[in-house]
């Protein structure tokens, strides 16, 4: 597969991954590394009671927030949110975040492992209070924009500057073509489907690029994610076709890569990535 702009993960959660933020890509070029780190989560499952941390309770000054992750009461000032199936996160570089336990959840980005870490619950690894601080927003979230409906088969869920993220609903054996004139990701969460030559259930993920393929939904239809490079999206990734004239056209320029949770890394929380 070729260097993507885009990474697509599963991440699996049994306790809390550490308090952490991202830089932005004039930070992370400040520093010697090729963009920085915006991304999105979609909740797959979560236990009752989840939560996910993102921006803080209060704004706060650059000093106040460097004690708090000094004495470790940055654990007490994240603002937690409660997930459930079906939400959307959005996760601008700068935004102070978390995952919490017993969350699966997809996850698209920009195309970085770089990670400071603001608390880690105790697990004895370096915190980047320097780096944290230069590029965390020191105060809550942002409005997120609500996802919106374009069709009856497209709900966006967020478009930005570096991917736009969207949820697609195909009714059981209903034909359609995604068009990907740039590297494009899906990812089956509900039902079956054939792309091309290769079966689709749900954890499966597909990858396109400068090409376009045929999908058929199966009996039980198909929900899946659609991930694509921003800033805007794209009216032409999804086109119904007709059933009766459904030709299993696999892609010609790069080859699908089937993806599945046994094959996917999840970030654990003993070890997730980090540069500083």
């Amino acid at each position: 597969m070729p260097e993507t702009a885009l990474l697509l993960k599963l991440l699996f959660t049994s306790e809390p991954l550490s308090i952490q933020v991202h830089p932005d890509d004039a930070f992370a070029r400040s520093i010697g590394l090729s963009n920085g780190k915006t991304e999105a989560w979609y909740i797959l499952s979560a236990v009752a009671g989840a939560k996910v941390a993102v921006g803080l309770d209060y704004l706060c000054s650059l000093a106040e927030l460097r004690t708090a992750i000094t004495d470790g009461s940055i654990a007490n000032i994240v603002h937690w949110y409660p997930v459930h199936r079906g939400d959307v996160i959005f996760i601008p570089a700068g935004t102070i975040h978390a995952i919490g336990a017993g969350i699966v959840l997809a996850e698209i980005q920009q195309h970085s492992d770089t990670t400071f870490r603001l608390f880690d619950y105790g697990r004895q690894r370096e915190l980047h209070i320097e780096n944290a601080v230069a590029v965390a927003t020191v105060g809550p979230r942002q409005p997120q924009s609500p996802p919106e409906r374009w069709s009856d088969a497209r709900l966006v869920l967020t478009v930005n500057p570096y991917f736009a993220l969207e949820q697609i609903d195909l009714a059981p054996g209903s034909v359609w073509t995604i068009g990907a004139p740039e590297e494009t990701w899906l990812l089956a969460i509900e039902g079956h489907a054939e792309l091309g030559p290769t079966k689709l259930s749900p954890g499966d993920a597909v990858f396109l690029q400068a090409d376009h393929a045929n999908i058929k939904a199966g009996a039980d239809g198909l929900k899946a994610l659609l991930a694509y490079i921003g800033p805007t999206m794209n009216p032409d990734a999804l086109t119904e076709r007709s059933a009766a004239n459904y030709i299993p056209r696999p892609s010609t320029n790069v080859p699908l890569v089937p993806t599945s949770p046994g094959h996917a890394a999840p970030e654990q929380p003993e070890a997730p990535n980090c540069q500083s």
